[in-house]
């Protein structure tokens, strides 16, 4: 395997089945405000592939977060990029802008734009299944989990019982919440990234694109071996 740091998973794939990170989330990152009224609109985006269309919206309560997304999308930062590294059961992973001139086979992950986001956490903001959220470095790099400033991924996860969160919570040492409770048992997701990594959108329609694009062959490095390029556009701002 590969001891080249590649954005994003420090933790995960022996995470997939039930297991979690020693790692407990700062809490002291975490904004429990709730979000104030606000009579702007959520923007609403496609990301667009040859495995179908997901409409997806960009939170207001991460404004770092989405003025950066509709900043590339407006520049056409994301279109012809690839979906570059799928985990069934788990999330899929695009943004590298190094992706799209990449040979068959070539490990991807590293590309950006040369800037991160700060971090914006926010308790009622979780990884259920459709979640937008930006791809990071490592802990030991970046104790700030400042978001990378390109690379997103979109949680796909599983349906988990409450037995299940119960063992993940004495893990992780961290109790979840109602909301996450009542998330993860009937929607699904990926609750062990929880205020890990910034979720800044969700998608509301094509939840089983997600599933397709998880499902397909893939190389070791969790690319897949057919590209899977996208295009991102702004439908509704």
């Amino acid at each position: 395997m590969s001891t080249r740091k590649n954005l994003f998973l420090s933790l995960f794939v022996g995470l997939l089945a039930i297991g979690c990170s020693d790692k407990v989330a700062n809490k002291s990152t975490v904004s429990e405000e709730k979000p104030e009224e606000t009579k702007q609109k959520n923007t609403m985006i496609v990301i667009s592939t040859d495995l179908g269309e997901m409409k997806a919206i960009l939170y207001n309560e991460t404004p770092q977060h989405k003025e950066n997304f509709i900043k590339l999308i407006k520049e056409g930062y994301f279109d012809g990029t690839l979906f570059h590294r799928v985990i069934d059961g788990f999330m899929i992973q695009g943004g590298d802008p190094d992706s799209k001139t990449a040979k068959p086979g070539q490990m991807l992950g590293q590309g950006g734009p040369g800037y991160t986001v700060p971090a914006e956490f926010r308790q009622e903001l979780i990884h259920k299944k459709g979640a937008l959220a930006a791809a990071r470095m490592g802990d030991q790099m970046n104790p700030q989990k400042a978001s990378s400033g390109s690379q997103f991924y979109i949680a796909q996860g599983k349906k988990y019982t409450a037995n299940e969160l119960n063992i993940l919570s004495s893990r992780m040492g961290k109790a979840f919440n109602q909301t996450q409770i009542d998330t993860y048992t009937t929607v699904g997701g990926v609750p062990f990234l929880d205020y890990e990594y910034t979720v800044f959108g969700e998608v509301i329609e094509g939840l089983e694109v997600i599933d397709k694009i998880a499902k397909v062959q893939k190389d070791r490095y969790d690319r897949p071996t057919q590209d899977i390029k996208m295009t991102i556009k702004i439908i509704e701002e």
